[in-house]
């Protein structure tokens, strides 16, 4: 689009640099390109970083809400992200370095594993309870308390699926490495290499209600027909972020105890206090915020 908004080329191009330079090579001067942030904009970042050409990345799920319409195709999105790059109302998402992308995307995969391993642990668990088999003695995370699992099921069957699940714990096992602590309790090494690499750069958040909203910690609050609810969007963030490092393993302030008598309130009761913010993971992200911009996290 030019800047009265006509359309100069609109045509499907091969995902080379070499076709996306010769298209674009009449329009050189002021050309901003943007893309929306899905898994394939690394190469077009990289190629207008080195030729000198503003590069834009839109926010996918953002982008959905403004323009979402019945019909979807490459070639009504590509138009109405260039109309929304013009008016100003492109939700843009962060270029990501591309030195530190392979070791982010590294660390991804590994959480992906890790998530993946927690899954047949749990499913093994979960068959003791189907069957109403006895109950294990120890913790099957470790690999020492997994020996005659399988001999828990008398039924052949069952006890196969076990030793299938038992086979690939133990494989992820050996690509996982163990967690060493440090001075955010519950995050270890990879952990603390999963917050920075998914941070980059913390100047970029000015708040603690930015850096939450990142991480998926803020809830959305709705005033509709006198009725006033805070609803959870976890899809806006960073997934990897949030499961890899504010929900994992400990937290930053211990919990408070509750008296004898006080009574447990129920799960409305405690949505409802939380309010926009779940209190404990927006102190995590607070105390993860400023270990991060006082360079600490890698301490101990």
């Amino acid at each position: 689009l030019d800047t009265t908004g006509q359309v100069l080329v609109h045509r499907n191009v091969p995902s080379t640099p070499a076709a996306f330079l010769e298209v674009v090579a009449p329009y050189r001067a002021d050309l901003v390109v943007a893309s929306e942030c899905m898994f394939t904009w690394y190469w077009l970042a990289d190629l207008c970083a080195a030729e000198g050409i503003a590069f834009v990345l839109g926010h996918a799920l953002a982008m959905k809400a403004i323009h979402g319409g019945k019909a979807k195709n490459d070639k009504i999105d590509s138009h109405k992200i260039a109309v929304l790059l013009r008016g100003g109302m492109l939700p843009q998402a962060y270029v990501y370095p591309a030195a530190m992308r392979s070791t982010r995307d590294l660390l991804r995969r590994r959480l992906h594993l890790v998530r993946r391993r927690g899954e047949l642990l749990a499913h093994i668990q979960n068959t003791r309870a189907q069957y109403n088999l006895p109950a294990f003695e120890r913790r099957l995370a470790y690999a020492s308390n997994r020996e005659g699992v399988g001999e828990h099921c008398p039924d052949p069957s069952v006890r196969k699926s076990i030793e299938v699940d038992l086979a690939l714990i133990d494989q992820y096992d050996a690509l996982v490495t163990d967690l060493e602590l440090t001075i955010v309790r519950g995050i270890g090494k990879v952990l603390a290499l999963t917050s920075l690499y998914e941070i980059h750069d913390i100047d970029r958040f000015d708040r603690v209600q930015e850096f939450a909203s990142y991480a998926r910690l803020i809830k959305v609050h709705q005033d509709v027909g006198r009725q006033e609810t805070w609803h959870e969007r976890r899809q806006d963030g960073q997934r990897a972020f949030e499961v890899g490092v504010l929900r994992g393993r400990g937290d930053v302030s211990p919990p408070q105890p509750r008296g004898p008598e006080a009574p447990r309130p129920s799960r409305k009761e405690a949505r409802q206090r939380q309010g926009p913010v779940d209190p404990r993971a927006q102190d995590r992200a607070r105390g993860l915020l400023h270990a991060v911009a006082e360079h600490r996290l890698l301490d101990g």
